[in-house]
């Protein structure tokens, strides 16, 4: 890798074509609460809002040089790194084939026609990302085009250093500390082999969401290995198996600087950045900021950039953030009530919340056959403990009171 700077450079060089650097803000509200001076690397900002283009418009790039005349290029994503090829597609004027999941919202299906224009068609195809892309690989064989990978590509690797390219100018030093979200890899490893081409002695800590920790799995057995992915929420983050090429970079990393970040507590950093800063951030654009808690000792005093990868966020899905950000901090709690069928049951019931519980849900079937009814009930409080004091009261009295507000199969089916 001894010409990888070099090359980053000329890839970082080549993008100005695209658009001029994404910004490096010192945040004041997030330096003041970890006391270090805390940088955000705004990916987010991108044309596309997000870091994935540099990959993308690097692999077009040196593919178009390297094989002139006309080529088509494919690819299987259901989000910023479809936007970013469409994008690519449309300023180099070549023909793109994107393949979507059929379950793709609307919502991303008309960002990515908007960017790519009459230069690309999008195909919605598999129920499930594996069909998807399976299709996308076998109609590349069979037309002779090329399938760009999202991350497992090392153009697209030398693409993304470009992110390290840029910091290193803006900053005009190495930060003492980088924070990175990974995926599939192709960011953290582009970095990361930047920062060592060029001797750069920063401290790296990278972040996955729980539900989809593919390098920390791969980092156990010292090999990429296909895990189940447990929650999608994080979508642009929560990868089955991290890349080969990617992993061949990141297999040094030491287990102790990778960091897991629970999705609900994610949504608290959305939520905050959104109503603090004014910041939107999608999931996995919030990983980085999200773990400064994890790693607030080792960073005061410190310089820090932390990327925020994306915001690619649907508005629609508000709700979704600030009930899950309300169970993190425990304000928000989900029951099944057994109740006793006798007039004034519920009333006493009543009588047991507190004055900040506020009830969100309420769902009764009565049964004349049967002495109990059930009741499915969400409460919101403005002070997390007064759960724990709302059940002794409710224990007191005798009801049947069971908190499923974690109960993942209960919850999904009811709420």
């Amino acid at each position: 890798m001894s010409d990888f700077a070099p090359k980053a450079r000329a890839a970082t060089d080549a993008l100005r074509d695209l658009f001029p650097p994404t910004p490096l803000l010192k945040n004041a509200h997030l330096s003041e609460r970890y006391g270090a001076d805390i940088w955000l690397k705004r990916e987010d900002l991108s044309p596309v809002r997000s870091y994935k283009l540099r990959g993308a418009f690097n692999a077009m790039r040196k593919v178009r040089a390297a094989r002139p005349g006309q080529i088509d290029f494919v690819c299987a994503s259901a989000g910023n790194h479809a936007q970013g090829v469409a994008f690519v597609c449309a300023h180099f004027g070549v023909k793109g084939r994107i393949y979507m999941p059929v379950t793709t919202p609307e919502q991303k299906i008309l960002k990515t026609r908007t960017f790519g224009g009459d230069a690309v068609e999008i195909v919605l195809e598999g129920d499930f990302f594996d069909e998807t892309q399976a299709a996308a690989k076998a109609y590349s064989a069979q037309a002779g085009a090329h399938f760009l990978s999202p991350f497992d590509d090392h153009d697209v690797i030398e693409g993304q250093a470009s992110v390290a390219v840029e910091m290193l100018e803006q900053l005009g030093e190495v930060p003492d500390h980088l924070v990175l979200p990974v995926g599939g890899g192709g960011l953290s490893a582009g970095m990361l082999s930047y920062l060592r081409a060029v001797g750069a002695d920063t401290h790296l800590t990278l972040v996955e969401p729980a539900g989809g920790a593919s390098l920390t799995a791969a980092l156990k057995i010292g090999a990429p290995q296909t895990i189940e992915i447990a929650d999608t929420f994080v979508d642009g983050a929560a990868v089955a198996r991290i890349g080969d090429r990617t992993f061949d970079v990141l297999r040094s990393v030491s287990p102790r600087d990778v960091r897991i970040a629970p999705e609900n507590r994610i949504c608290v950093t959305i939520q905050e950045m959104l109503n603090l800063e004014g910041i939107v951030l999608e999931p996995a654009g919030a990983l980085s900021v999200n773990v400064l808690g994890d790693i607030a000792d080792q960073i005061v005093g410190k310089t820090v950039v932390c990327v925020t990868s994306g915001g690619n966020f649907d508005f629609e899905r508000l709700p979704e953030v600030k009930e899950r950000a309300q169970n993190w901090q425990g304000l928000k709690k989900y029951f099944i009530l057994r109740l006793p069928q006798r007039p004034g049951a519920l009333r006493d019931f009543l009588d047991l919340l507190g004055a900040e519980d506020n009830i969100t849900r309420f769902e009764y079937l009565k049964k004349n056959s049967r002495n109990f009814g059930s009741v499915l009930i969400g409460i919101e409080t403005e002070r997390a403990g007064s759960f724990a004091e709302l059940e002794d009261r409710v224990a007191s009295r005798g009801f049947g009171f069971r908190d499923i507000t974690d109960d993942n199969i209960l919850a999904d089916f009811l709420i």
